[in-house]
């Protein structure tokens, strides 16, 4: 009967665990946008909605990027002549394209993910960006699961 609670506790804890979104620390840059795309460097010609973003040479990492989800939040304007472009918002994007060498900016927004967190009149702002990996914690979690679903009677 024990075993079975310690099953049912480690059960509820992977179902907890699944809910909680797992952000690695922030790093800093600056974000532009851009409003073409497709195609991109991850997809193709396959649109991904427009809550995407492309990755600079910083984390690109020759693709490895492609599909991961980051969190971006605008922390002030890039140049002094522009006053508080920030909206207060966070928005999360998932990579989908490649911004080459001499990209403006360290993330380079959809229109609309960049809308989202600044006034686009800035055209470019400083934010800090960290990876998002609810996805993996989820799949996990339910990989757990699955292994533990024989115990339980």
């Amino acid at each position: 009967m024990a075993a079975n609670h310690h099953v049912f506790v480690l059960t509820l804890f992977a179902l907890a665990l699944s809910s909680i979104p797992l952000a690695t620390l922030a790093d800093s840059g600056t974000a532009t946008f851009y409003q073409q795309y497709v195609p991109s460097a991850c997809y193709g010609s396959q649109p991904q909605g427009v809550m995407i973003a492309a990755a600079s040479d910083a984390f690109w990492a020759g693709g490895a990027a492609c599909g991961s989800t980051y969190r971006v939040t605008c922390i002030g304007a890039a140049y002094s002549g522009i006053q508080d472009p920030c909206t207060g918002r966070s928005v999360e994007v998932r990579i989908v394209d490649h911004c080459p060498g001499g990209c403006a900016g360290t993330i380079d927004l959809s229109k609309e993910a960049f809308e989202t967190i600044a006034d686009p009149v800035a055209g470019i702002v400083k934010v800090t960006y960290n990876r998002y990996m609810r996805d993996k914690i989820s799949q996990q979690s339910k990989t757990v699961l699955i292994l533990l679903g024989p115990i339980i009677r």
